[in-house]
């Protein structure tokens, strides 16, 4: 079967930085604010335009940024009896810009794409198609992000990437939800018993509608309470995973979509957002919704979490739980399968499994349908991510890992009204890495979360050893073909 590798590679840009905030103790940050205003007028004035004369090019509205973080550290003004009212803007901004740093988010790697059908198909010619990929996106200490580009696919299966925009942003608003309390106490019964001795003290404390600064604040008073033990505090920290991962991001309407960069906010993703699985979704009449699984990393526990948005200006970010949400991999189909929603995921770290259920965030059993078969997936199996839809049945990309280490692409084919029945499955690789794909930040690794049809033809992004990406593009007829023509049962 042929698969022919395009020449196209996205490469990590070292000069793609955002403005993050700067903070390492109450104590130093106490201490750096102090030196900051024994400085003169002229003083301080001197060093903001300085700042300002070396990074206003680099950012969209580094004003803007100063002074949101010069308002995170009203704690620290409490501390110290600063009362901020009295300080000239000239001083908040320099404030702002000590306690602001940059960024490179793709230093290390641009890798794990995905794609999907743009909602904006207006203004292109006959056999094109404009697409939006995301990729994982890595920077210094490895703390991972989802970024963006736009492109347009043409009738000969050739990607042109629109210029990247220089000036990355941020969200420019993050709201937190605001939590019912029959609803959230609901909602935590799923993942924890209420036979717990934090649960009174808890629940007692909450009003009948609370924020999560609100709820910190109750967890705090709660977790220092005498008679707290092991089981309470697994229990509040549940509580709080599961507020964190509720809240909505917007960006500005004058950004590009490649200058959208989605980084770690919560709690629970402090260490990295990874592989985001998007897909577009069609549901009741027609509606199409963008969703995107996703691993959350907080330095201990992985996470998955999901996005969803419509318009990629505008993102909601829900929690997924239940028994079987936890491993990397879950994978949502592009429509409901007989009347629910219906989810590929890896629960073992070894099988490939599906799931159904009436809630897109609320997932209780899987079935297996997929286990290594070839030397090739010994290791263990995945999905590449959400099954295509064709005539024949739901196509699965997988990767499969074997001796070395070695990461491969398969396929396998599932039957259209019941998933849980594999039809075929590729008994070679679909895509190796090659000699001059197998160097790189994780050796020996081709990897994908997504890939598309076009032009009679599957479009497969894919990462070269956790650190650039490129493409790649097979015949669907032939590839349904060698799946079809050799019955496997997995």
């Amino acid at each position: 079967m042929r698969l022919t590798r395009k020449d196209i590679t996205f490469q990590p840009d070292s000069s793609r930085v955002i403005a993050r905030f700067l903070f390492s103790s109450e104590e130093r940050g106490i201490q750096l604010i102090t030196a900051i205003l024994t400085l003169s007028e002229k003083q301080q004035r001197e060093e903001l335009n300085n700042v300002l004369r070396k990074y206003a090019r680099r950012h969209r509205n580094i004003l803007k940024v100063f002074e949101r973080h010069f308002r995170r550290l009203s704690r620290l003004f409490d501390i110290m009896k600063l009362d901020v009212k009295e300080l000239e803007m000239n001083q908040r901004l320099l404030i702002g810009a000590y306690f602001t740093m940059e960024y490179s988010i793709e230093a290390a790697a641009f890798f794990n794409p995905s794609i999907v059908e743009d909602p904006d198909q207006s203004r292109i010619e006959p056999g094109q198609k404009r697409v939006i990929l995301s990729f994982r996106a890595t920077g210094e200490g490895h703390i991972s992000s989802i970024v963006f580009r736009s492109a347009v696919i043409d009738q000969d299966n050739l990607i042109t990437v629109d210029p990247p925009g220089r000036l990355l942003d941020s969200p420019e608003h993050v709201r937190n939800h605001v939590y019912k309390r029959v609803t959230f106490l609901a909602k935590l019964g799923e993942m924890q018993s209420f036979d717990n001795p934090a649960y009174p003290v808890i629940a007692e404390k909450l009003t009948e509608t609370f924020t999560y600064e609100e709820l910190k604040r109750y967890v705090d008073e709660t977790r220092n309470m005498p008679g707290m033990d092991g089981n309470s505090a697994l229990f509040l920290r549940e509580m709080m995973w599961l507020a964190s991962s509720h809240y909505e991001m917007d960006f500005s309407l004058d950004t590009d979509i490649s200058e959208r960069v989605i980084f770690p906010i919560a709690d629970t993703e402090k260490r990295g957002i990874e592989d985001a699985r998007f897909v577009r979704f069609v549901g009741k009449d027609q509606e199409q919704t963008y969703y995107a699984t996703y691993t959350a990393y907080d330095g201990m526990t992985i996470l998955p979490k999901l996005l969803m948005t419509k318009d990629f200006y505008h993102f909601k970010v829900l929690p997924i739980h239940g028994e079987i949400a936890q491993n990397k991999g879950m994978a949502l189909f592009p429509r409901k399968i007989n009347g629910k929603y219906a989810m590929l995921c890896r629960i073992d770290g070894v099988n490939n499994y599906i799931a159904y259920s009436d809630n897109i965030s609320i997932w209780r059993e899987a079935t297996m349908i997929q286990s290594p078969k070839y030397p090739w997936e010994f290791v263990q199996m995945g999905n590449c991510g959400s099954p295509i839809e064709t005539e024949a049945g739901w196509i699965v990309l997988t990767h499969g890992v074997g001796p070395m280490r070695e990461y491969v692409l398969g396929a396998s084919l599932f039957e259209l009204h019941d998933p849980q029945h594999e039809i075929g499955r590729l008994d070679q690789p679909l895509l190796m890495p090659n000699q001059t794909e197998r160097d790189g930040y994780v050796p020996n690794v081709v990897y994908s979360c997504g890939a598309f049809i076009h032009n009679e033809s599957l479009i497969i992004p894919y990462a070269m050893s956790d650190y650039a990406s490129t493409y790649a593009v097979v015949d669907l007829k032939e590839l349904l073909n060698k799946l079809t023509g050799e019955v496997t049962v997995g």
